[in-house]
């Protein structure tokens, strides 16, 4: 189907219904996130910042889970950074990276400052706006890893996911869709991802700067600013990769991270949780050490003791061992006092991390990990070859994505506001307009 045709005529309702559900958890998880990191330093900064230097005109948009009102690009930029600030975000293999961390947070900026003027936005017509960007960032994903030597961050390629789905929204003709996806591209972010690999700081995996990007071309293209081709669309060796939009969906191959940590330590947290369920011995009392056989990428995570939460959740050693310590691994151990705990520490100072030439040759196929854990009365216990939690092929459930929310939210509202979201999330395909949801995610 061609492209702008897709963007068009779209229906949620005709989507398959695995992937509707797909998109259903994606959207809970992505608030989810979003709440779970709206108090976080990095939240904090990036919120400031935007009510500092992005005023809103006749244009606004409230940030997340705040209530003060900033021009779009501002809320898209602040939106991108809260969500990337909690490394819980779902991703996806063949494009090396993650859409919704983008797409969602800059498309609730454009459908909040739509309805500010008036426009009425069905709840299913916000969903198709999503699923029309989740789809088209992922395929721009692939082209662009697919033609490209350097490994980029997700923001480089998730803003024409932004373009796409926001053309929904704003109506706009194809002519302005061609010009905003090439704005899209050309303006780009082509982060180097793994430097920030080496070396975690609060850039992450560039999704604010995505979701600027993504705005920015809708915004321009309005105004009749012209932009290149976008390649990773248009040259002719990629387009083999848009040619069964509506027939084939990326969105089913994602998987998602059961914890907020970068995705080459889920292997073997979900190896150290499938041990610590059998062997209810296992304990941070009880602990002798532990080795962690697993790939070249995930060994370089290492990651005993971060300073900052961006170390903590680009980290491997951490993690595991608050994992042990607190029998829980949300946004209180991965950020704030938590990665100063000694409680942790002592963890984490027994935890060795080798790379195991076997794991190292099935990735990027297969992210598997062994962990071993020698306990303080000479028992061993060792995991098989583990793949994360979450793949397509070992999915998450309906009932642990909850789960997964509850965590997130918790340590930050009330049982009844947190209730009122989900029904807010559950209730939206059928909603007239989206400003149910929109009230609960904008306000503080």
């Amino acid at each position: 189907m061609h492209l702008y045709q897709f963007i068009r005529q779209l229906q949620f309702s005709n989507v398959p219904h695995h992937t509707r559900q797909i998109i259903n958890h994606s959207l809970l998880d992505i608030i989810g996130i979003a709440a779970g990191a709206s108090h976080n330093q990095t939240a904090q900064q990036i919120k400031n910042y935007a009510v500092k230097h992005y005023a809103p005109t006749h244009l606004y948009s409230r940030l997340l889970f705040d209530g003060r009102a900033v021009h779009p690009l501002g809320a898209a930029w602040a939106g991108g950074f809260i969500v990337d600030s909690l490394d819980a975000h779902e991703g996806h293999f063949t494009s090396k990276g993650h859409a919704g961390a983008t797409v969602v947070p800059a498309l609730f900026a454009l459908a909040d400052a739509c309805c500010n003027q008036g426009q009425q936005i069905s709840g299913s017509e916000l969903l198709a706006a999503i699923t029309i960007g989740y789809e088209t960032a992922l395929r721009a994903g692939i082209a662009l890893m697919n033609s490209t030597v350097e490994y980029h961050a997700s923001g480089a390629f998730s803003g024409l996911g932004v373009v796409c789905g926001g053309a929904r929204l704003l109506n706009l003709t194809e002519q302005q869709f061609q010009h905003a996806l090439g704005i899209a591209e050309y303006f780009g972010p082509r982060c180097p991802m793994m430097r920030l690999v080496d070396f975690p700081s609060m850039l992450r995996d560039a999704h604010g700067a995505g979701a600027y990007a993504g705005i920015n071309a809708l915004l321009l293209a309005q105004e009749g600013i012209t932009g290149a081709p976008a390649e990773t669309v248009a040259m002719k060796n990629v387009q083999h990769y848009w040619e069964n939009l509506g027939q084939h969906w990326e969105i089913d191959t994602q998987y998602f991270k059961p914890w907020p940590v970068c995705r080459w330590a889920q292997p073997a947290l979900t190896a150290t949780t499938q041990l610590m369920s059998q062997h209810p011995e296992i304990n941070a009392n009880n602990i002798e050490n532990i080795r962690i056989e697993t790939f070249h990428e995930s060994m370089r995570l290492q990651g005993h003791f971060p300073v900052n939460a961006d170390e903590a959740q680009y980290s491997l050693a951490f993690p595991v061992a608050a994992l042990i310590s607190r029998g829980q691994l949300g946004p209180s151990e991965v950020t704030g006092d938590a990665i100063y705990a000694e409680d942790i520490l002592a963890i984490s100072r027994r935890i060795e991390i080798i790379e195991a030439d076997d794991l190292s040759a099935c990735f990027p196929e297969a992210m598997l990990s062994r962990v071993h854990i020698s306990l303080k009365n000479s028992h061993q216990y060792s995991s098989s070859n583990t793949p994360a939690k979450g793949d397509p092929n070992t999915a998450m459930t309906s009932v642990e994505f909850h789960e997964k929310f509850q965590l997130l939210t918790s340590c930050q509202f009330p049982q009844t506001r947190i209730n009122v979201i989900k029904e807010a999330i559950t209730n939206l395909e059928q909603a007239k307009d989206c400003k149910a949801l929109l009230q609960q995610i904008l306000n503080p």
